[in-house]
């Protein structure tokens, strides 16, 4: 019985960033998502969530080599530090568009709150 379930898999983050790497060229090909992850042995929740996975956690995939060792190089560092700065920039772009939907909504009470006023005068 327990030979017919799949025994869960950790994957390293060389492995994760390997198999994204190389399901971004299966895509460029054309091929469908759950072609791409049946030839990565993975499924097509997994590589979903591979590709969702925060900015953060990403930059740690790509300042990998093979040997699982940062990338010291310049660029490499570069990299990692734009794609820091990328995070906090989306969350600062999420933080004052939240802040305007507010703004928008309480001016909208107000209208309607002073709309019904002059309307019961």
């Amino acid at each position: 019985m327990q030979a017919a379930m799949a025994k869960k898999k950790r994957h390293s983050r060389v492995e994760i960033a390997s198999k994204l790497a190389q399901a971004n060229e299966l895509a460029t090909q054309g091929k469908l998502q759950s072609e791409i992850a049946r030839t990565l042995g993975v499924t097509v929740m997994t590589l979903h969530r591979w590709r969702k996975a925060p900015p953060e956690s990403q930059s740690a995939f790509v300042a990998t080599h093979d040997t699982g060792l940062p990338d010291r190089t310049p660029a490499g560092n570069r990299i990692a530090e734009l794609q820091l700065e990328n995070a906090r920039l989306r969350r600062l772009v999420t933080d004052f568009l939240l802040e305007k939907i507010k703004f928008e909504e309480a001016a909208q009470s107000q209208k309607s709150s002073s709309d019904g006023r002059k309307r019961a005068s």
